[in-house]
């Protein structure tokens, strides 16, 4: 399976010329880095930490 970077729990950071992606909660897989298929971790990744929503097309509030 693919990496999620929809997921809240994906993190990715640049070390000098290394990009170094993570899970929060281990649910990973590690190499190569992957999401597990159905994680039961997954959770929508909000537009910053302070909680808004990410609104797609159609979407409606």
């Amino acid at each position: 399976m693919a990496v999620r970077e929809d997921c809240r729990h994906y993190s990715t950071r640049t070390v000098g010329s290394e990009v170094v992606q993570r899970c929060r909660v281990a649910a990973n897989e590690e190499a190569p880095f992957a999401c597990p298929e159905g994680c039961l971790f997954f959770e929508s990744r909000s537009i910053s930490d302070a909680g808004w929503p990410r609104v797609g097309p159609g979407d409606e509030r």
